[in-house]
């Protein structure tokens, strides 16, 4: 395959590639504007902060998979790429012990003023008694808002420092994350609201979509306690800057922050930020992800994704129905031969029924197969009686969701 890296990855991770015999070109100084004109003939894009825009996808004519080496995808235009039948896919969970790690940073930065302790005695000052000052930590309760793979890694370090941990009920968590749940000791309530106004530490680990968008408002930051702490390691325009300021300024709300909403989008630039520079904010450059574990364990993660395509598996894929479609399912038992399943799809396309999903699966020995057509109406009796009737069809069976599911 040919596979475009459109940002800066590990040097192992074009090894990889290479060694499977893919043509890898990098170029990771493209820009959301350059990418339109480079995409022709690539299968595989891979970007880390590079926006891929419906433009970029349009312009790709062979382009099959998306990968964004992260687990934020906000800067890829996925609907476009589902509409144009191209898979996007994120690696997540990799970079979570790093954002995890920096979060905790920036709490006791706050918490101890690191940064006056230093800025102070680079410039020649030695002041201990004002900053022998301190709340510390332990005991007090932290909120976090979002317990995916990032807010379970906070989660585990803030007990560690005995921090009460707290965060929202929420249904669908999988069993493996409610192990993690109990055996942290996080607690549970029932509402955001909640959650915010009994905590000293607001902690942001949901990703961006449009019902985060500026969810930190004047509700949010009204309910929050006087000199408390929020820190934001996941996207800038989860919160609302000139309300911060504001509740900064009325209530002393303090604020550890590694993004910000008008950050600049390049490596490196001149910037000017009222929030950044706010007395009350200890602030990183959008660095949360930026270790070399994480970055080994991301790269690693590309080359996963691209081995799996390879073997027709799609792993971490944002853009596919999450859930069945069609009016029913058939159930078509029939033996391995060829030509069988193309029979059965032009009898329904005949019957003018669609197909909104298949998947034909081999039993061991490869004699037969079942293959699952979900199918957008119901199937009359008659057509179910031709496919019964095709020759190396067992047996069609239908299944009807209950009203509701």
């Amino acid at each position: 395959m040919r596979i475009l890296l459109a940002d800066k990855l590990e040097d192992e991770t074009v090894d990889a590639l290479t060694e499977r015999g893919h043509e890898v070109v990098a170029e990771p100084s493209l820009s959301a504007d350059d990418l339109p004109g480079r995409m022709a003939g690539y299968s595989v894009l891979v970007v880390r902060s590079t926006e891929v825009t419906a433009a970029a996808i349009t312009a790709g004519d062979a382009l099959e998979l998306i990968i964004r080496a992260g687990a934020g995808t906000n800067t890829i235009d996925t609907q476009a790429a589902a509409d144009a039948g191209v898979y996007v896919s994120n690696i997540p969970g990799r970079n979570a012990i790093a954002v995890a790690e920096l979060t905790m940073a920036l709490l006791l930065a706050i918490d101890r003023r690191i940064a006056d302790n230093v800025a102070d005695l680079r410039a020649g000052t030695w002041d201990k008694k004002t900053y022998s000052k301190a709340d510390g930590l332990y005991g007090k309760t932290i909120a976090i808002v979002g317990l995916g793979d990032i807010g379970l890694a906070v989660a585990e370090r803030a007990a560690a420092f005995g921090l009460l941990v707290r965060a929202v009920r929420k249904d669908g968590r999988s069993p493996s994350v409610l192990e993690r749940i109990d055996a942290i000791g996080i607690e549970l309530v029932d509402s955001l609201e909640d959650l915010v106004s009994g905590a000293d530490i607001v902690t942001l680990h949901v990703p961006a979509a449009p019902e985060t968008l500026g969810m930190v408002d004047a509700g949010f930051l009204a309910r929050m306690r006087p000199g408390s702490v929020l820190l934001n390691t996941s996207r800038g325009d989860l919160v609302d800057e000139a309300t911060l300021l504001k509740a900064m300024e009325s209530k002393g709300l303090r604020a550890g922050l590694d993004v910000y909403p008008d950050e600049p989008g390049s490596g490196s630039a001149d910037w000017s930020s009222k929030l950044a520079q706010h007395p009350n904010v200890v602030g990183t450059h959008h660095i949360g992800a930026s270790t070399e574990q994480a970055q080994r364990a991301i790269a690693a993660g590309v080359v996963e994704i691209v081995d799996a395509f390879q073997r027709a598996e799609i792993l971490h894929c944002v853009n596919l129905e999450s859930e069945r479609l069609g009016r029913c399912s058939l159930h078509v038992r029939h033996y391995d031969r060829v030509g069988v399943l193309a029979q059965v799809l032009d009898l329904l396309r005949r019957g003018g029924l669609n197909v909104e999903q298949m998947e034909n699966r081999v039993f061991k020995g490869g004699n037969a197969a079942v293959a699952t057509i979900d199918v957008g109406d119901d199937v009359p009796r008659e057509l179910l009686t031709q496919i019964e009737a095709i020759p190396d069809v067992i047996h069609v069976s239908v299944v009807t969701p209950p009203e509701g599911s």
